[in-house]
């Protein structure tokens, strides 16, 4: 079983994912090229943001064809102001348009709706009670992510995007925790730790967080093909 991820960020992602693969999918070992490839292996490689993700699609999959050893094309990617259902149809609608051939090998979409930070935010022990700083006060005034899903969340009127809202909000809350995360070195959400709390909440409440939950049952496939 061989996966290639190609990820939207070239920071969070890209130290987030492999973090959390080495606890979810321990059998799989990652490769630095993805001619590396022999069994049991994923490579992962940035999209270097959006939109520039399209213009890698392509040029994944001629790489992922040139080896003939993928199961999976694993494409991770924000919503950010559009719908999961359109996300995904953006890139179905790319490889139609390219008249492009993937071969046997498949193709997961996984949607980070609306950003990873998003995700994040579905850890309710990072979740202050009782917020001194207006700012955060602000934030769970509008809306309380411990205990409604953070994927719903609409965004606050003086940002622009949802994903500027849900990042801002997740760098108050841990701040206010004295948590170590930021974009280019997200710290704790990279440890199990911070994994098993956002897997306890898909667990008490299946109807959170959504698309992580597509994350877990897609990883969850993988493992029981390895068994």
């Amino acid at each position: 079983m061989n996966l290639y991820f190609l990820v939207e960020g070239n920071s969070t992602e890209k130290k987030v994912y492999p973090a959390w693969l080495a606890y979810l999918l321990p059998e799989l070992q990652r490769v630095k090229n993805y001619d590396e490839v022999v069994k049991n292996n994923y490579y992962l490689i940035s999209g270097e943001g959006n939109p520039s993700i399209y213009n890698h699609i392509p040029n994944a999959i001629e790489e992922i064809r040139s080896v003939g050893k993928y199961d999976y094309l694993v494409i991770c990617l924000d919503a950010e102001e559009r719908n999961v259902t359109d996300s995904k149809q953006e890139i179905y609608d790319l490889l139609q348009s390219k008249n492009i051939d993937m071969g046997n090998t498949q193709l997961a979409i996984i949607i980070q709706n609306r950003c990873i930070e998003t995700w994040f935010l579905g850890n309710r022990k990072i979740y202050l009670r009782n917020p001194q700083s207006i700012p955060l006060l602000d934030c769970t005034r509008f809306y309380d992510v411990s205990v409604n899903c953070p994927e719903l969340m609409g965004k606050y009127d003086n940002f622009n995007t949802h994903a500027q809202f849900h990042k801002h909000y997740l760098r108050k809350l841990v701040e206010a925790k004295n948590i170590s995360y930021s974009e280019k070195r997200p710290g704790d959400v990279m440890e199990q730790f911070y994994l098993k709390e956002l897997l306890k909440r898909i667990e008490d409440k299946p109807e959170h967080l959504p698309t992580f939950k597509e994350f877990i049952q897609f990883c969850n496939m993988i493992k029981a093909k390895l068994q």
